[in-house]
């Protein structure tokens, strides 16, 4: 098989089994707040240091 190939066969089974009770609530891991970043560097020196790394 190729890439992006598939096997058709599998595609025709529509068939899920699964157990509710055993799934991830996903409510449970809800966050609020806000995240801030520092970076200490100015755009001009991380052009450089880009520069830099495209070299190596």
């Amino acid at each position: 098989m190729g890439f992006g190939s598939y096997d058709e066969s599998e595609q025709s089974s529509n068939d899920v089994d699964f157990d509710e009770d055993e799934g991830v609530n996903t409510s449970e891991s809800e966050h609020e707040g806000t995240v801030d970043f520092e970076i200490g560097a100015s755009n001009d020196e991380l052009l450089d240091r880009l520069e830099e790394m495209k070299e190596e």
